[in-house]
C-alpha cells in the first residue's frame, strides 16, 4: 500500500506492507486524513515515533465484523489494554500499555489502510461528509475543554493561538455564550474568528491584564504558557493544549503566587463532536486550505508550514 513514513525524515513509500489487524481489530480503508501540529512535532522529536504517521481520519471498514463491513467510521486514537489500573479506573486514555495511532507504538492513517481496534470505531452519520468527519478527532479534543472545566456565560475566557486547534476550541467555547476573545499572530486566521462573531486580537495589540477566568493555550509554542500566565486571573485556570518537543524556560512563579490551576488537555469525547457535525453547528469546510493526494504528502507537509494554512488534508483513497 501507499504510505507516508517517518524514520528520522519523511518518506513516501509506494509499496509499504499492508497492516495486519490483530485480535479484535478491523482493517480500515482510509478516505481522507488530516495533518495536525502533532505530526509536525514528531519531526522535532516528540514521542520518538517511527512508522506510518497520522491519527485524524475517516474511512470504511474493509475487514472486520459483518455488522461493520462497508460502514463509514472515525476512530479514537488511544488503543488500550482494558485491564490495567488506569483502564479499570475509568482513565483508559491513560492506559499503562496504550499505543497511539501514528504517535506512539502503532502505525497511523497516512496510508491506504490502517488497523484499528473495533472498540475504537464510531459510525459517521450519512449527512456528514468525509471532509467534515476527518475533523472529529481534533474537534473532540476541543470538547475536552468543556469536559475538564465548566464554562458559563458570565465567564471571561480567552483562546491563545489562532491555528487549527485554536479555531476549533474557539467555536466550541463560543456556543456557551461566554465572553470570549481569541489572541493570535495571523491576521487572516483572526478574520475567521470575526466572521463567526468571535473577537480576535493580534498579540502585538493585546495587553494582558490577568483578568481571564480561563485561558486555553493552543499556540503550539513553548512561549504560549508564559503569555497565558499573564492573562489568567488569580485562582483562574490555564488549559494547555500544545505538545512541544522542546519546551523553553518558563517562569513558574506566577502559578504559585496567583494560585493558578494548570491543566493538561489531550484527547476528548467523540460523541459530542459527531453530534455537532450532524447539527452543522461547527464550521469546518472553510477551515480546509487545500487537499493533496497521498502521493504528494511530502508537498503537503511543506504547505502546512505556511502561516496562512489552516488545515491540509490528504486524500488517501475512496470507498470500494
Amino acid at each position: 500500500m501507499k504510505a507516508l513514513v517517518y524514520d528520522g525524515s519523511f518518506r513516501f513509500q509506494p509499496d509499504h506492507p499492508d497492516p495486519k489487524p490483530g485480535p479484535g481489530e478491523c482493517l480500515v480503508r482510509v478516505h481522507v486524513a488530516g495533518i495536525c501540529a502533532t505530526d509536525l512535532q514528531i519531526a522535532r522529536g516528540y514521542m520518538g515515533f517511527r512508522g506510518v504517521l497520522g491519527h485524524e481520519f475517516v474511512g470504511t471498514v474493509a475487514a472486520g465484523p459483518p455488522t461493520l463491513l462497508g460502514k463509514r467510521i472515525v476512530a479514537e486514537i488511544n488503543c488500550v489494554c482494558r485491564a490495567c489500573d488506569m483502564c479499570l479506573g475509568g482513565l483508559a486514555n491513560h492506559c499503562r500499555k496504550r499505543t497511539v495511532l501514528g504517535i506512539h507504538g502503532r502505525d497511523g492513517c497516512f496510508a491506504e489502510f490502517v488497523a484499528v481496534p473495533e472498540r475504537n470505531l464510531h459510525l459517521v452519520p450519512d449527512g456528514v461528509a468525509d471532509e467534515e468527519a476527518v475533523f472529529v478527532e481534533p474537534l473532540a479534543a476541543a470538547y475536552q475543554v468543556l469536559a475538564q472545566h465548566p464554562v458559563e456565560g458570565r465567564m471571561n475566557v480567552a483562546v491563545l493561538g489562532s491555528g487549527r486547534l485554536g479555531l476549533l476550541v474557539a467555536q466550541v467555547l463560543a456556543a456557551t455564550g461566554c465572553k470570549l476573545i481569541v489572541v493570535g499572530r495571523n491576521a487572516e486566521k483572526l478574520q475567521f474568528c470575526e466572521k463567526k462573531g468571535i473577537q480576535g486580537l493580534h498579540v502585538d495589540e493585546f495587553s494582558p491584564r490577568r483578568d481571564r477566568d480561563l485561558v486555553v493555550e493552543c499556540t503550539g509554542d513553548p512561549s504560549g504558557l508564559e503569555l497565558a500566565l499573564q492573562m489568567v486571573r488569580p485562582r483562574g485556570t490555564v488549559i494547555l493544549k500544545s505538545t512541544c518537543a522542546e519546551a523553553g524556560w518558563v517562569n513558574l512563579a506566577p502559578i504559585v503566587i496567583h494560585e493558578v490551576r494548570v491543566l493538561g488537555s489531550r484527547c476528548g469525547p467523540f460523541v459530542p463532536a459527531i453530534d455537532a457535525l450532524a447539527r452543522k453547528s461547527i464550521d469546518l469546510r472553510s477551515m480546509i486550505s487545500r487537499t493533496f493526494p497521498l502521493e504528494k504528502s511530502l508537498e503537503a507537509f511543506e504547505f502546512v508550514k505556511q502561516p496562512n494554512c489552516l488545515k491540509a488534508l490528504l486524500q488517501c483513497g475512496k470507498a470500494k
